[in-house]
């Protein structure tokens, strides 16, 4: 209306003070202005996750940043942008209960831990880089699951798994009265890996044989990095591969993903606030 008369005389004829409207018409866009930049932030911690968070990933990590929104807010807001969550569907894991008898499985799914360096658990994936396959082994810590070691390598052998403990042993104090628990891969079960073990005076647990979800944390940090991180065809070369695994494991998923397990808090901010609450070394 105000097209064809002042602003003043519509506002009188509609009973609505001048002041009252410039006032409503600044807060209206006051809050779009709010709602473009939530847009924006949200989009950017998107595009950081290679477009793999959904909506509670991204009200974690939004509560990192000082912004407290609730999920169904952070799913409109996604929609209004097209952005959706690249998630893989649930996997049919076979379920066995053979042990290997020299190395039963003492951790038994024991997965809540009490304090750091109390249980760590290991296992190795393969990664395409180009002109073939490497291999990463990895190792957390169960408390928080925190990656606490890992290499890479063209060789899955047990060279390849000694050196991720090596890192992990190291990196952690050379902390006495660990256990450690793996799949029943040959590499766990070589003896220059048991004599790693030894060395270090840690205890060995195995899962049981074709029964995934007797080392299912191990599972779900690879699940995050295959599913979430990696290009889908695979690295161009070891260089970039291992510049940019590295990146994922030991900063962004360590740092900064947000965990469920964690209440929302990455492994690493949770192991610093539990250390600073509980007065864990």
């Amino acid at each position: 209306m105000r097209e064809h008369e002042t602003t003043e005389l519509v506002c009188s004829a509609l009973g609505v003070g001048v002041s009252s409207f410039y006032e409503r018409r600044k807060r209206r866009q006051q809050i779009e202005t709010k709602r473009r930049l939530l847009r924006a932030r949200i989009k950017r911690l998107f595009i950081k996750s290679r477009n793999s968070a959904g909506t509670r990933t991204l009200v974690g990590m939004l509560k990192h940043e000082g912004v407290v929104m609730g999920r169904f807010k952070v799913g409109r807001l996604m929609k209004e942008q097209g952005l959706t969550s690249k998630q893989p569907g649930p996997h049919a894991y076979r379920v066995a209960n053979v042990e290997r008898p020299d190395i039963p499985n003492k951790l038994n799914r024991e997965f809540d831990v009490e304090a750091p360096n109390r249980v760590w658990c290991g296992d190795i994936t393969y990664i395409w880089t180009g002109s073939g396959w490497h291999y990463a082994a990895v190792v957390i810590d169960l408390f928080t699951h925190r990656v606490i070691g890992w290499s890479m390598s063209p060789r899955p052998d047990a060279e390849l798994a000694a050196r991720a403990l090596d890192m992990a042993y190291e990196m952690r104090g050379k902390p006495e009265g660990v256990m450690f628990h793996s799949d029943q891969g040959t590499q766990y079960g070589a003896r220059k890996f048991r004599q790693r073990l030894w060395r270090y005076q840690i205890t060995q647990s195995m899962s049981r044989r074709g029964n995934c979800w007797d080392n299912s944390p191990m599972e779900r940090v690879f699940r995050s990095l295959k599913s979430e991180w990696m290009p889908a065809t695979g690295y161009r070369s070891a260089i970039e591969a291992k510049r940019d695994v590295s990146y994922f494991l030991m900063n962004y998923y360590n740092w900064e993903r947000p965990h469920q397990f964690n209440d929302g808090l990455p492994p690493a901010k949770a192991e610093k606030l539990a250390k600073k609450v509980s007065g864990f070394c």
